[in-house]
């Protein structure tokens, strides 16, 4: 459907509001006063609400699941004021979908309480240890598992895990937080909880499994034991489109009849592979169309490469040239091309094909998704935790292209677009603005990069092993000197014309 105007003025979306919504909104079919928890989710922004949520509410719909509840909860102090929006409103999300034929919008409804945010963590612990709660999820981003760039494998060293080491009953982590709990469980003899990741890290499970048993040996061996021996952290791949909220989805809302100060729009598309390796149980979640499997590797491996990889050379020199949205650089000629060259010719040599689906048609439809003009995602969002993307998304397929002797010309352009944008001012002039949780020091070391392109690739913490000397380091540097000497687009033109070294 479109959104026309309603007459009436939007209803405030509350729990005994919702038989007052206009009909062409969906509603949960559901009594929520039915509902019991068996689920907490950390991380709770608009990825999980239009994901994981809307899948168990699918289930909640077919009169199942009522018993897999969310309960929100969230280790970082900014989230308190998203927090008092959910809690106003019954913690109900309206969910638009964003289909290039016309958006339709529904009130989903699983979660049903989002916990304090407190410093020590203690209401997120408590509810964690109720034998009620059998899945831990977390959304927390790819950078927020203190791995090391370079190794891969969790940084103890880190100050906050250090702290959590040494003060276990008053963690400042999510993974402290989570130790805590288990060490609880244990005590009152009650089993694990699965442990869920659905953020975009190849092998997700195996490294938030690396990430708390490991916290917990460094205080407390015998329950690392414990929880290696009975735990369960399933892989995960996840997929789905979401951009920001924004003012005017607000508004759209209410032209649909609906006041809510919190909605979420999504894509016409919804992907979850999982692993299916859970010790407490779970959803029946095969019956909404997730895949369980035990092979989860090659589908997130295309995912990552191809999608999230592919975001990022969208994304980095879409902010050069002031592309305001993911779609308008699919309308635009030269990036358009730039990432379909790299794609076809670097990126998906390297990657399998999984059940039902190669390589190529998997890129036919990450093309169509991009090209979505209904959604209005940002170049900003998408490049945004550039030092935590690119290691994980783009880097993987330069190290096999290099392994392989293969062409690796267009992904060295892609890092040397990121490493401009992180100059942070556009060829236009206008300003960049920080961007990256390390934004200060990516700004002043590409600034210095201008003139001397080996001082970016010697992060070794964002770049790896690629230093100087390597073959990536001579294709890095001449296209980062031919990007500040003749713009972005002419450095694109030079590489799909000629796939050589810049003039």
């Amino acid at each position: 459907m479109n959104p026309v105007a309603n007459a009436k003025p939007p209803v405030r979306l509350r729990r005994d509001r919702l038989a007052d919504l206009p009909a062409i909104v969906r509603v949960p079919a559901y009594e929520r006063s039915d509902l019991k928890p068996g689920i907490v989710h950390i991380g709770l922004g608009n990825f999980h609400r239009a994901h994981q949520a809307g899948y168990i509410h699918q289930l909640m719909q077919q009169g199942r699941a009522y018993d897999w509840a969310i309960i929100g909860a969230s280790v970082r102090s900014h989230d308190v004021e998203m927090r008092e929006r959910l809690l106003a409103q019954d913690c109900l999300t309206t969910l638009i979908e964003l289909d290039p034929k016309g958006i339709s919008a529904e009130v989903i409804g699983p979660m049903i309480d989002y916990l304090p945010i407190e410093a020590d963590n203690e209401a997120l612990i408590r509810k964690m240890v109720e034998p009620s709660i059998r899945i831990v999820s977390l959304t927390v981003t790819e950078g927020g598992y203190f791995l090391d760039a370079n190794t891969g494998t969790f940084n103890t060293n880190h100050e906050d895990i250090r702290h959590d080491a040494e003060n276990p009953d008053q963690p400042r982590t999510v993974f402290g937080a989570i130790v805590s709990a288990l060490r609880q469980r244990r005590v009152n003899g009650v089993q694990p909880f699965t442990a869920l990741s659905c953020d975009n890290l190849q092998g997700n499970g195996t490294i938030l499994r690396n990430c708390v048993a490991g916290l917990a040996r460094l205080s407390d061996p015998d329950l690392a034991d414990w929880i290696d021996r009975n735990g369960a952290f399933p892989n995960a791949m996840v997929d789905c489109i979401v951009p920001a909220t924004t003012d005017h989805l607000i508004s759209q809302c209410q032209t649909l009849g609906i006041d809510d100060r919190a909605p979420v729009s999504h894509e016409n598309f919804r992907q979850w592979v999982i692993e299916d390796d859970f010790c407490a149980g779970r959803p029946p979640l095969e019956q909404v169309g997730v895949t369980l499997t035990h092979d989860v590797h090659s589908y997130e491996t295309m995912k990552l490469r191809i999608l999230n990889g592919g975001h990022q050379l969208l994304a980095n020199v879409g902010e050069i040239l002031n592309v305001p949205t993911i779609s308008d650089c699919m309308q635009d000629p030269d990036i358009a091309a730039f990432f379909t060259k790299v794609q076809v010719e670097e990126i998906l040599p390297h990657v399998e094909a999984v059940p039902g689906t190669t390589a190529q048609d998997y890129l036919g439809l990450v093309k169509r998704r991009f090209a979505n003009t209904a959604i209005h995602d940002s170049t900003r969002r998408v490049a945004f935790d550039g030092s935590a993307r690119h290691p994980g998304f783009l880097l993987p397929s330069l190290r096999d292209a290099i392994a392989s002797g293969s062409s690796i010309n267009g992904l060295a352009l892609a890092e040397a677009f990121w490493c401009r944008m992180c100059a942070g001012v556009r060829e236009d002039g206008s300003e960049i603005a920080p961007n990256d949780p390390l934004w200060e020091n990516l700004r002043k070391t590409a600034l210095a990069a201008k003139t001397d392109p080996g001082l970016w690739i010697g992060q070794r913490l964002y770049c790896g092993d690629f230093g100087p000397g390597t073959r990536f380091s001579e294709a890095f540097s001449s296209w980062l000197t031919a990007i500040w000497r003749s713009g972005g687009r002419a450095a694109i033109a030079e590489y799909i014309d000629n796939d050589s070294k810049p003039r």
